[in-house]
């Protein structure tokens, strides 16, 4: 595929230094998500496909994104992109007709023009959301979700744009504040330790990039590797959520819905993506 190429015509603002991380992440883990990746994209036709339609959202992000530098974006191009966000595309549409086209154009143009540092405009993105109508405690918590999926929508619109620059930072990947998240999965006796001692900034999840794509490349692998990556991760989450709902209320949800689907709704390559519906089921992060 055809990934960004670096603008040269002024020094970087967002080259993102991996963080020394508090806690090793554990190769065997590693090889276990992995396999499980290939085993349940062979499931699902291989693993190709996964590849060419994560491919085809980055190019579909990309070729938006670069056009917003010079023309505003409407409404519907903004919703078009929200709909490969699985986290997001039910939340924060309507937050974005309240704020009007102009100031939404706006903000996802802040994020991917390098105007301050990457965590400065992802938080600005994510303040600039309209509160709530009222202070009852169903209000603030619907407040508290739109905040969180405008969270989610930035890092993919930043990870979409130019994905050998940027790392994936969805909340899926990692929240501290909820001590979840596919790295979670990487961290050798992860499941017993009450808190993992990962921050939320860009330097972590660039760190556990770098190691993931060194071991991807290990296993003989070096095209797509930033693609793989976004693979791995999802492998890796989507078996933790499984594990963690079956024989409750997963249980439902592990029937209803194979993994290879769920792989593909995190990454928001599923085939209800992009054609402006909303809703899905089957797949819901730990926490909305």
């Amino acid at each position: 595929m055809l990934w960004p190429r670096r603008r040269t015509e002024s020094p970087a603002t967002d080259d993102i230094a991996p963080a020394a991380l508090p806690v090793a992440l554990d190769d065997a883990l590693f090889k276990r998500h992995f396999a499980r990746l290939v085993e349940t994209a062979a499931q699902d036709g291989g693993i190709e496909g996964y590849l060419d339609a994560l491919s085809a959202k980055q190019r579909g992000f990309a070729a938006t994104l670069a056009g917003s530098r010079s023309t505003p974006l409407a409404l519907a191009d903004i919703e078009t992109l929200l709909e490969r966000v699985f986290t997001a595309r039910r939340r924060i549409f309507p937050a974005f007709e309240a704020l009007g086209e102009a100031a939404a154009a706006g903000l996802i143009a802040d994020l991917v023009q390098e105007s301050g540092s990457l965590s400065q405009r992802m938080q600005r993105f994510v303040d600039a959301m309209p509160g709530t109508a009222g202070t009852d405690r169903e209000s603030m918590r619907a407040a508290a979700k739109v905040r969180k999926a405008a969270w989610d929508f930035a890092a993919e619109v930043v990870h979409f744009s130019d994905p050998v620059r940027f790392p994936l930072m969805t909340r899926w990947v990692w929240d501290r504040n909820t001590q979840s998240g596919a790295l979670r999965e990487f961290v050798g006796g992860g499941d017993a330790m009450r808190e993992i001692p990962f921050g939320n900034d860009p330097g972590v999840f660039e760190a556990a990039r770098v190691w993931l794509g060194q071991r991807i490349k290990s296993e003989g692998i070096y095209r797509d590797v930033p693609l793989w990556i976004d693979l791995t991760l999802a492998q890796a989450y989507t078996g933790y959520l499984r594990a963690m709902t079956e024989g409750t209320l997963g249980a439902d949800f592990a029937r209803g819905a194979p993994p290879h689907e769920q792989v593909r709704k995190l990454l928001g390559i599923d085939k209800r993506a992009g054609k402006g519906s909303s809703s899905f089921t089957g797949f819901q992060h730990a926490d909305t």
